[in-house]
């Protein structure tokens, strides 16, 4: 049996868990090796993209100023997630906000001391990097459209650090960059539908408070059908191996997610939609193995 301490301490290192969504960061982290791998390093031999020493400080930098954007944003949003998210915010109050200041500093200098141990290119970029976290959880994610916009740009600049360090520019890439760059989008923009009492309570400018749900339908529609044009590419165009049947998969269920779309009118329903959406992204990482399934064991040696 646990103490009535230890207990305690247990309960606050899964609300640290908690805020900084350790499940998304593994996953971000195992997406980045696999995108170096099989897209960004192909022609490089397999143990030798493992074993960068330099990679891992990149994918380890991400990881740290990902943890400590989403300790920044539990920090400002602490009074919306109140309402919008009772339960885990409940969970998360177990971790003082000093204590979840110092994490957030913490955290920031540990990945700016790794991305020094890349060049002084990656230091400028993780201390870009961390400006744009900070100024997007306290101005910009009060905004309708820029808000959403910088969210995504957010999300998909761990991928950037990886590119820029592999230089390289094949067509290909931007194609799958794009595709999940409209993903992430439109699940920015179902999250503000999802979250609307709380924003409206908390004077939040989304695009659902300031246009109304049916307008906002209307421009994640819109991103929806533009999501399917690269994809479509990507599976006619251009050579993925086997991962087109992921991008087929996508289109169907980016079909089936457009007409429960217009039938949604609750949170609950709302939520169905963001799940829908996540769980297209996360198969796409586990699904970049598709594009050649004998690589690893092929260039092993």
């Amino acid at each position: 049996m646990l103490s009535r301490k230890n207990k305690l301490l247990l309960l606050k290192a899964l609300s640290l868990f908690s805020i900084v969504r350790g499940y998304n960061i593994l996953i971000i982290a195992l997406a980045q090796y696999l995108a170096s791998i099989y897209i960004l390093a192909h022609n490089l031999p397999v143990k030798r993209v493992i074993l960068d020493g330099q990679l891992f400080a990149l994918v380890a930098a991400s990881a740290l100023v990902i943890a400590a954007g989403y300790i920044i944003n539990s920090f400002y949003d602490s009074e919306k997630d109140l309402i919008n998210k009772p339960r885990k915010s409940m969970l998360d109050r177990l971790v003082a906000q000093r204590t979840k200041l110092s994490a957030y500093f913490v955290l920031n200098f540990m990945s700016v001391f790794l991305a020094s141990y890349v060049s002084f290119r990656a230091v400028v970029f993780f201390s870009a990097y961390i400006f744009g976290i900070w100024l997007y959880s306290h101005k910009l994610k009060r905004l309708p459209f820029v808000g959403n916009f910088i969210s995504a740009t957010l999300a998909i600049a761990p991928f950037f650090a990886v590119f820029v360090y592999y230089k390289n520019f094949d067509t290909v890439i931007f194609v799958h960059a794009l595709f999940l760059f409209l993903l992430i989008l439109a699940r920015e923009m179902i999250k503000d539908m999802e979250n609307i009492t709380g924003d409206m309570a908390q004077n939040y400018r989304t695009v659902p408070v300031i246009y109304g749900t049916r307008f906002s339908k209307i421009c994640i529609s819109i991103l929806v059908l533009i999501t399917l044009l690269p994809a479509l590419l990507l599976i006619v165009r251009f050579e993925v191996g086997y991962m087109y049947l992921y991008f087929i998969a996508s289109v169907v269920f980016l079909v089936i997610f457009l007409v429960l779309l217009w039938k949604s009118v609750t949170k609950k329903h709302f939520i169905y939609l963001h799940n829908i959406l996540k769980f297209i992204i996360v198969l796409g990482v586990f699904s970049i193995l598709l594009i050649d399934v004998n690589l690893v064991l092929s260039r092993f040696f």
